[in-house]
């Protein structure tokens, strides 16, 4: 009988599995299997129902993650599945569970996870911090429990009063510093020496050098975007010159990039950046050389120097970018596919380029959000900074 039970869930797993394929677009298929094993069929239901809906790639993906630590941490704290609708107290629990009081846990065990709950998340690599939890982080997750409960059109206890308290006086009781995507911002210097390490004929120093030039150039594209770009999403434009006040100055290739759907827009908006000079021509260098006409721009090559029809994915950029760091003797633990948007709006605000025309490019919509990638010691270097000097 056990093995029956047995076979019946390993085929359950295959369907979801199988399921979880039409989704390959979007979520992290090297997870595939786990998420399979993780998420029930209601999940996967749900999931690709909002994939239907035209949820945003990312969102989607952000939420299957929560939703797959969500039934884990369920199952780890309580034996038993994640129940829909969830009640206030398991909310609460996961509350107590996940922002804790490192000083109260010095003298009391039993404050915040328990031993047992940890250690499994931990054995199955869904838990990988030793204190407490980001605030965001916590944040995020019962955004996308609320969310999950809206969209499977029942009533959700994450907008229960006590909850909201508790999850402000948890924040306050364990105050973690914001930690940037990248410690460090790819400025013009920085940009300049992973570039410097792109220029051999091989074919991977002609994508990655295309990689770089246009993620920075562009606004500094979050990675997600690069991977994903495709031909169909670039025009050509009238070349500009190089010293606009010059009539006589010489013409630079430009090329704009339909962004369509991003973090903070909508696929029908218009939004456009442009690519002018070196980036053009390192793009349409890259174009030429692996004979790309249409669809992924950016591919996997391997290690025969062959192309492989598969896009790069988002984490292939960042470890592009991290690889070229260590070629360039910097060290890789600072920097990220990320720091190219820092540094973008870092370089501009040395540049003394304005924040609203650098938005323009960066296609940034909140000023706040935009002016939080200046990095501190360029903003101590600052005009601001130093008035009462």
């Amino acid at each position: 009988m056990d093995d029956i039970v047995k076979v019946r869930a390993l085929d359950a797993e295959s369907q979801r599995a199988l399921a979880l394929d039409t989704l390959s677009a979007i979520l992290p298929m090297d997870r595939r299997d786990r998420l399979a094993q993780l998420l029930t069929d209601d999940d996967v239901a749900t999931l690709k129902h909002l994939a239907k809906e035209g949820m945003g790639e990312n969102s989607l993906r952000a939420l299957t993650s929560d939703l797959a630590y969500l039934e884990a941490w369920a199952l780890a704290a309580t034996g038993e599945a994640l129940p829909w609708p969830a009640t206030e107290a398991l909310a609460l629990k996961f509350v107590a569970h996940h922002l804790w009081d490192p000083a109260q846990r010095a003298i009391d065990l039993r404050h915040g996870m328990p031993a047992d709950v940890a250690g499994e998340l931990r054995a199955e690599g869904l838990l990988r911090t030793e204190g407490p939890h980001a605030p965001n982080t916590v944040k995020r997750r019962l955004a996308s429990w609320g969310t999950l409960h809206r969209w499977k059109g029942i009533e959700s206890p994450l907008t229960a009063p006590s909850l909201r308290s508790a999850v402000r006086l948890a924040v306050r009781a364990s105050p973690r510093p914001r930690r940037r995507k990248s410690k460090r911002a790819v400025t013009r210097d920085v940009l300049d020496r992973l570039t410097a390490t792109c220029t051999t004929d091989r074919l991977a120093d002609t994508r990655d050098l295309a990689i770089l030039l246009l993620a920075f150039a562009s606004g500094g594209r979050r990675r997600s975007e690069v991977a994903r770009l495709r031909v169909e999403q670039l025009s050509d434009e009238p070349g500009v010159l190089l010293d606009p006040l010059d009539p006589n100055s010489p013409t630079l290739p430009c090329v704009s990039i339909q962004l369509g759907r991003t973090k903070t827009g909508d696929a029908d908006d218009e939004r456009r950046v442009f690519l002018v000079g070196p980036p053009v021509k390192a793009l349409l260098e890259w174009l030429d050389r692996a004979d790309i006409r249409k669809g992924a721009i950016f591919r996997a090559i391997d290690r025969w120097e062959a192309l492989e029809e598969r896009a790069l994915t988002p984490q292939s950029i960042n470890l592009i970018v991290k690889r070229r760091c260590t070629m360039a003797e910097l060290d890789p633990k600072d920097f990220a596919a990320h720091g190219l948007r820092a540094g973008y709006l870092t370089e501009a605000a040395r540049q003394g380029i304005g924040l609203p025309e650098a938005m323009q490019q960066s296609q940034h919509r909140s000023v706040q959000q935009a002016a939080s990638y200046y990095n501190g010691a360029e903003r101590a270097q600052g005009r601001a900074a130093r008035l009462g000097v």
